[in-house]
């Protein structure tokens, strides 16, 4: 029987990289997941909740506890560690002693990133059918590490990909400076913050950065494209999907 899984779909994807969402899906059915979209959803409540914002969050995330209703028991993927980082633990703080602890703690239990719920949760190293040519370097980002504990379950789905070899850069752990609205209140420092991870990346003479978060990937890739530096960005769900 089919693994039955519920797909949430950042706003990022879904405004800015929705191919990345697509092969998301393409990885999902290829292990033998049953995929289901609710086409209701919209954000977790991220952006509104680091404003400053808590009331217009919880409206928000209260909205994404009715989306992925705690009586389907279904897992619910996203390309996307920072997302999954918000439901399971700043839920904490929306929901915790309120009529929706319940449904909130339903949801938390069954949230995961793509990779780790690839390795963690169906016991999935490798995706056979991907395969990518190049020298690759990997970018921690903040939420995947910190907040959901992910570190080993992307580089070994990574390093399983014929013809990738990785090179860890120097400070793969350190943030690469977007943070949201810290990017824009705090612009000169966000990009001094980049150059530091893309020369990072560069001196492993890698072909290409890789991450679970298309956040980071797409502020380190403004720097990169600004600087004509040889370095590309993708997304851990594009590599696995690519060459099939």
């Amino acid at each position: 029987m089919p693994t039955a899984v519920d797909i949430f779909i950042p706003c990022f994807v879904d405004q800015l990289f929705p191919q990345t969402a697509l092969n998301m899906v393409k990885v999902l059915e290829a292990v033998g997941c049953e995929v289901h979209y609710n086409a209701n959803q919209t954000c977790c409540g991220q952006p509104a909740y680091n404003a400053g914002y808590k009331e217009q969050s919880c409206e928000v995330a209260r909205k994404f506890l009715t989306d992925f209703p705690t009586e389907q028991e279904r897992y619910i993927v996203s390309p996307s560690a920072s997302c999954i980082g918000m439901v399971r633990n700043t839920y904490a703080d929306l929901f915790e002693g309120t009529s929706d602890a319940g449904r909130y703690h339903g949801v938390q239990r069954r949230a995961f990133e793509l990779t780790e719920f690839l390795v963690d949760v169906l016991g999935i190293t490798s995706i056979p059918q991907a395969r990518l040519t190049g020298k690759y370097t990997y970018h921690d980002s903040c939420s995947a590490l910190r907040e959901c504990g992910i570190r080993e379950a992307p580089r070994q789905l990574l390093d399983a990909v014929p013809g990738l070899e990785r090179l860890e850069m120097a400070e793969t752990e350190t943030c690469c400076g977007f943070g949201g609205t810290f990017a824009v209140k705090f612009e000169a420092i966000s990009v001094a913050m980049a150059e530091q991870k893309v020369e990072h990346a560069l001196a492993t003479g890698a072909d290409y950065l890789i991450s679970t978060d298309t956040s980071c990937l797409m502020h380190l890739d403004a720097y990169i494209r600004r600087e004509k530096k040889p370095l590309k960005t993708l997304h851990v769900a594009d590599v696995l999907a690519s060459g099939w």
